[in-house]
């Protein structure tokens, strides 16, 4: 916006057009060429094929995905639910305790994950909430990383909303649950698909709090990529992570999908 000339938006342009094709784009085509070949011994890979992609939807690594998809799926419910009653009863709060509120759900953001895995597996570990060994301590884990992003979002679209409807309900008559539920989460419901898209976006690709408190029964596709690339298995682990992004990107698009129908009415 700043630049006037030809010249100069053409070369301004150009700079971003590299950077992105260096940060962005350059890592994820690596990764799905290194997902297709069978060697890498020169500059460009060698042997392609879909043998590794194959291997990424089969056995261990399958039951790795379905496993991140419950896991993204559970934490995303249990987190926008909690995350929209709290942004709805801090609305109502004095000024104090909506802050506090705020700064409460917004704390696991201001910690590293591994923080809030290692936190989650002591408070957890022991009766009477004996949660360590089961699939729901990481759906616990997962939940509480991804519930700061969804109180945000249904807190700025609450702000966002007009009290012309919820007072006009509640001037013909209507009690706070019915204008609860046939007024104020209706029209939320477009900022409450966006905050579960991200949610499990988040989730799907969570491994730093996962990795302190996953049982064996239970590891997600990122840990399962972890341990691949650990063992040098480099062509599996990048089958693994384009299998991750496809599928994380196929929700998001159903996700939007939803989110727009629900704008539209």
């Amino acid at each position: 916006m700043l630049v006037w000339t030809p010249r100069g938006k053409a070369l301004v342009l150009g700079i971003f057009a590299v950077v992105v094709a260096v940060v962005f784009v350059a890592p994820i085509a690596t990764v799905i060429a290194a997902a297709l070949a069978g060697s890498w011994t020169g500059p460009l890979p060698s042997d392609l094929g879909f043998t590794n992609m194959g291997n990424a939807l089969s056995g261990e690594q399958a039951a790795s995905l379905s496993v991140s998809l419950q896991t993204a799926v559970l934490a995303g419910a249990i987190s926008l639910v909690l995350g929209t009653w709290a942004a709805l009863a801090s609305r109502e709060s004095p000024t104090w305790l909506r802050r506090l509120t705020d700064a409460v759900f917004h704390l696991p953001v201001a910690v590293p994950s591994v923080a809030v895995g290692l936190g989650v597996l002591i408070a957890f570990n022991e009766r009477p909430v004996l949660l360590g060994g089961t699939k729901w301590i990481v759906i616990l884990a997962h939940a509480v990383l991804v519930l700061a992003y969804t109180f945000s979002a249904v807190s700025a679209a609450l702000d966002r909303l007009d009290p012309a409807y919820r007072q006009a309900a509640q001037s013909l008559g209507a009690d706070p649950v019915r204008v609860l539920c046939r007024i104020t989460l209706p029209l939320l419901l477009p900022a409450l698909g966006a905050a579960a898209g991200l949610a499990v976006a988040l989730s799907m690709g969570e491994l730093g709090a996962t990795i302190m408190v996953y049982p064996a029964t239970w590891k997600t596709l990122p840990v399962s990529i972890f341990a691949q690339t650990d063992r040098g298995e480099v062509f599996d682990a990048a089958a693994g992570t384009t299998v991750l992004v496809v599928v994380t990107l196929v929700v998001l698009v159903v996700l939007g999908r939803i989110r727009g129908r629900a704008a539209l009415r």
